[in-house]
């Protein structure tokens, strides 16, 4: 049994499905083709002169272009293919170039890395190099007043967006470590905005930047260089928990408080289809390269693995009876990293219904209440063995996974003030950002007088390589 449902009216004539994940329709010029070569040719006595006429050259001009563009546009799978993995090669013959040291072998490696990254076969054993971290830096804003409850990364690392409770965006500068650009939220009727931001994401190339905004159901799409508005997308039934671009693409998976997830189609801007089966209100999602999404229910104790091109799900049962599964990250492909409110830490495979390892208790407990302290972040440095974990109390822990994921081992931590309501890693690996603020970026349950609402980067050390 199938728990997709699929929108029969999408508009506008059928659609096919690409190898890339996108859909198009079919195309003006092929309709023309089509009509043109259907069209019955007049007969002629062999022996009558023809003249032609300014109509029938403007015909056999446009039957010639129509066919042209045709046959541009009937590329084979496997042309496709080849024309893309030359792309690729190009691009990373000229990335390797620009490095300082060019080694010989060089673009081989870096091909069959982005192999067994697609595969989910990439892990790269390094965190057992982190030794600790040097001097944090904090970015504050005036326009983020509240807490910060989510941030996210360009693809390089250069550029971080952040969002608040009090409806801001932040566009900054990793390396200059300076405010790039910002949006005010909701200041009242005269002058309107974002009333509480609850998630964000960007494309791989930066072109689009997503947010959810808890105060309504829509998706804002803005765009990721101006942070001007494009568009909204309409559909979810209750406020959107999470966005996420599937690599390398514009479609966008999108999971709500109504207990869907919506796949979207940006270069249309265009409803796909919605997928349904958690049975409370999902909390994170997450995707790679695969068209697949990952997503955590809450407080109905699942994890679910979308496999969107095959219309079914995996689901994995974890965590304590009655406890919510707030975050879930993909470590690579193949394994990914959880979170909930009874502070116990999981790692999986997508082959096991079960965790290959859990830590209970991971951030120890809460003095007051005797209660697990709850972990409200998570973060994975992409296939590698490096995650990281955040907790209301201030405290983010750094984590080596094990031979096989099947261990969690301490590395060291950093000490801040505040709920640690969002993580992530740079690409590079040499530096953590959290989101740190007052309050947990979805209640006020608790606060902390003396936390700061801010940005905070913390650059990491790792052992020096010898030479052998």
């Amino acid at each position: 049994m199938s728990f997709f449902i699929r929108s029969s009216a999408r508009g506008g004539g059928p659609q096919k499905r690409k190898l890339n994940g996108h859909f198009s329709k079919t195309s003006k010029a092929q309709s023309t083709s089509k009509q043109l070569r259907k069209s019955k040719k007049p007969k002629f006595d062999d022996n009558e002169s023809i003249a032609s006429t300014d109509e029938e050259l403007a015909e056999e001009n446009l039957r010639n272009e129509a066919q042209s563009e045709t046959e541009e546009e009937e590329e084979t799978a496997q042309e496709k293919r080849v024309r893309l993995v030359k792309k690729r090669l190009q691009e990373i013959e000229e990335e390797e170039k620009d490095r300082a040291e060019f080694e010989e072998g060089a673009v081989a490696r870096r091909l069959r890395e982005e192999y067994l990254e697609e595969k989910g076969r990439l892990r790269k054993t390094i965190a057992i190099n982190y030794v600790g971290h040097s001097e944090l830096t904090t970015l504050r804003c005036k326009e983020h007043k509240l807490s910060i409850t989510c941030i996210c990364l360009s693809s390089d690392g250069n550029i971080l967006y952040s969002g608040s409770k009090d409806g801001s965006l932040a566009k900054w500068s990793i390396k200059e470590k300076v405010k790039l650009k910002a949006i005010r939220g909701n200041r009242g009727k005269t002058k309107p905005g974002m009333k509480s931001v609850r998630c964000l994401a960007i494309s791989t190339d930066g072109k689009f930047f997503v947010v959810g905004d808890s105060g309504c159901k829509d998706i804002k799409v803005l765009c990721g260089d101006t942070l001007n508005h494009i568009k909204n997308l309409q559909g979810h039934r209750g406020p959107v928990s999470g966005l996420v671009f599937r690599k390398d693409t514009h479609t966008l998976y999108s999971a709500s408080e109504d207990k869907s997830v919506k796949v979207w189609n940006l270069d249309d801007m265009a409803y796909v289809e919605s997928l349904f089966g958690h049975q409370s209100a999902i909390t994170s999602i997450d995707a790679l390269s695969r068209e697949r999404a990952i997503t955590s229910g809450g407080f109905d104790g699942s994890i679910r693995i979308w496999k969107i091109v095959e219309e079914s799900q995996l689901i994995f049962n974890a965590h304590n009876g009655g406890s919510s599964i707030d975050a879930v990250k993909l470590i690579n492909e193949e394994n990914f990293f959880s979170g909930g409110d009874d502070g116990q830490l999981c790692v999986w495979g997508c082959m096991k219904k079960k965790p290959l390892c859990s830590v209970p208790e991971a951030h120890g407990k809460d003095e007051t209440n005797g209660q697990p302290m709850w972990i409200s972040s998570i973060a994975t440095l992409l296939n590698t063995d490096l995650v990281a974990s955040g907790s209301r109390d201030g405290t983010i822990k750094l984590w080596q996974c094990g031979e096989n994921f099947r261990s969690l081992n301490p590395l060291f931590e950093v000490k801040l003030a505040g709920f640690i309501n969002a993580l992530a890693f740079t690409p590079d690996g040499n530096h953590l950002i959290a989101g740190v603020g007052k309050e947990h970026r979805n209640g006020g349950w608790w606060r902390i007088p003396e936390a700061r609402n801010a940005i905070v980067i913390i650059p990491l050390v790792h052992k020096q390589k010898t030479n052998k």
